[in-house]
């Protein structure tokens, strides 16, 4: 890499000419490059410990305060290295949970290829930090990035976005207003304010770049009181009662799907016992009842004897009950299905999960990943993705469906809220990751999509933590992990529409469009420069 010590002459962040310093010795060089890689990787570690389970979530913007001081005034280059070097702090502790069960290969090649994409990322941050009022383009560039890696590569992987770790935060309302992008740059802002505001918060000569960096730590935390009317769990529609049932699983990893009938066997198990209580007046009786994703690896269409213990136990609890199963056509890939059981009709409606994890549903360039680990063999048969949202109708209430990774992706929620969900369900199966923080990790981006979209989530999981969550973000019901359990809660349903929801994308776009201002805006500059010096 270039030297990232060396400052090149350009205007500071009012738009006055900084003079350029004398060329960095080599002994110079090797001191300050190993100091700002060291920042650069403990601004990640810090990131990610304000993240779930841990409610450290205001870490976040002093996490990006640290990272804005090792990419301010770096070279294109340099600015790659660091911010590689940040995604790597981050996520490699982020994203463990990923080598349950199969060892470090997956999640290394995981976290590389994600903390390359945030290497970019760091680029783009380096290019605009020059700028007048530098935190703005800073944070619209790092929103760029996070846009990148919800897309690209294989579909792309959204998990750790800034937004998922700010479920217990102040920032949290302007997810109603803007999404998971707006909340994310507001936490970035207001990080890169906080080290701007430190940096030239002590030179009363720049009183107008003092006055930017204040604003911009200023403005998220005003825009998140602006947007707490936002904020309701008013029963607009009325009420429901929800019941969730976590059955567990015999043993934990990825012997789960050998134990596919004794799964299948615990939650039919715990549904009758909750019809049992029911009928002896300890819990009132649901409207419906949602079962996990893989409840039912078992494809009751044509396994006669798992479709007799399921419509058993729907009769049993004598209400509509949503079903997690894996169907296996004669032809074609495998379908991650949820199936809507009703206790007279039997199977009535069902739902295809849209968004198919790469190297977890199905395997892309097989034959190319088997050279690094066999494990991709464990996947036989891919999944194929659905194509439309799922909104089942249940005893008069709307239940939008969301399969486990499909609720860190925006437009697979927001879609199903667009198409008449009162309420989101997200039937998960973490057996698979064991213990670890996988599960507090994504009950957090549920709390986040509660606020998101004004709506009760409910989180059943086969075996744990499964949970009830207020269209405020509070969890008023949860389970213990790998624990067999039954949640009963009066919900609230709602159907109007956030403006996070009303306007999907657009915030996106929005940030998305002063990020390439940014960005455009140094290229000329750069241009101009080199014309003038020519």
């Amino acid at each position: 890499m270039s030297s990232s010590v060396t400052a090149e002459p350009g205007p500071g962040v009012d738009g006055e000419a900084e003079p350029a310093t004398p060329a960095a010795s080599p002994r110079r060089w090797a001191t300050a490059w190993p100091v700002r890689a060291a920042l650069a990787v403990g601004s990640g570690v810090l990131l990610y410990l304000s993240f779930p389970p841990r409610p450290l979530w205001w870490l976040a913007p002093f996490a990006l305060a640290l990272l804005g001081a090792c990419l301010r005034g770096r070279r294109a280059r340099a600015g790659f290295g660091l911010g590689f070097l940040h995604g790597l702090g981050f996520l490699l502790p982020l994203l463990i949970w990923t080598s349950e069960g199969v060892g470090p290969v997956p999640w290394l090649a995981l976290a590389t290829v994600e903390a390359l994409l945030i290497g970019l990322t760091g680029l783009g941050i380096a290019l605009v930090s020059r700028l007048p009022a530098w935190p703005l383009w800073g944070a619209a560039v790092w929103i760029a990035g996070e846009a990148l890696r919800a897309r690209a590569p294989f579909g792309g992987f959204p998990w750790g976005k800034l937004a998922f770790g700010q479920a217990d935060g102040v920032f949290l309302p302007l997810a109603a207003l803007g999404g998971t992008p707006l909340l994310s740059f507001a936490v970035a802002l207001c990080g890169f304010g906080l080290y701007e505001a430190l940096r030239v918060g002590i030179d009363t000569r720049r009183a107008t770049a003092a006055l930017l960096a204040a604003t911009a730590v200023a403005a998220p935390l005003a825009g998140a009181l602006a947007a707490r009317p936002l904020v309701s769990d008013a029963a607009e529609e009325g009420t429901a009662v929800a019941a969730v049932v976590q059955g567990n699983v015999p043993r934990a990893g990825f012997d789960f799907n050998a134990q596919r009938r004794a799964v299948l066997d615990n939650h039919a198990n715990r549904t009758l016992q909750l019809a049992a209580d029911v009928r002896a007046g300890r819990v009132p009786k649901p409207d419906f009842v949602v079962w996990p994703e893989n409840s039912s690896d078992i494809d009751p269409y044509t396994q006669p004897d798992a479709y007799e213990v399921i419509d058993n136990a729907v009769k049993a609890i004598g209400v509509p009950v949503a079903i997690g199963s894996v169907l296996a056509p004669e032809t074609g890939p495998l379908r991650n299905t949820m199936i809507l059981w009703d206790p007279v009709k039997g199977p009535v409606d069902t739902y295809d999960k849209r968004k198919i994890q790469p190297f977890g549903e199905r395997i892309p360039m097989r034959s190319f990943v088997r050279l690094f680990s066999s494990d991709v063999d464990r996947v036989q048969r891919d999944f194929g993705p659905g194509k439309e949202p799922g909104v089942f109708a249940m005893a008069g209430s709307a239940v939008g469906m969301v399969t486990c990774f499909e609720a860190a992706f925006d437009d697979a929620v927001r879609s199903t809220v667009q198409d008449g969900a009162q309420v989101i369900a997200v039937p998960s199966n973490n057996a698979t990751f064991g213990r670890s923080q996988m599960t507090y990790q994504q009950l957090a981006m549920d709390r986040v999509r509660a606020v998101e979209h004004s709506r009760t989530v409910l989180v059943p999981v086969t075996s744990g933590v499964s949970a009830v969550i207020r269209p405020d973000g509070e969890i008023v019901r949860q389970t213990k992990m790998f624990t067999a359990d039954a949640l009963v809660a009066e919900i609230p349903l709602r159907s109007t529409q956030t403006p996070a929801t009303r306007y999907g994308p657009l915030p996106e776009y929005l940030l998305l469009l002063v990020a390439a201002g940014g960005l455009g805006w140094t290229l000329a500059r750069r241009v101009r420069s080199r014309r003038t010096a020519a």
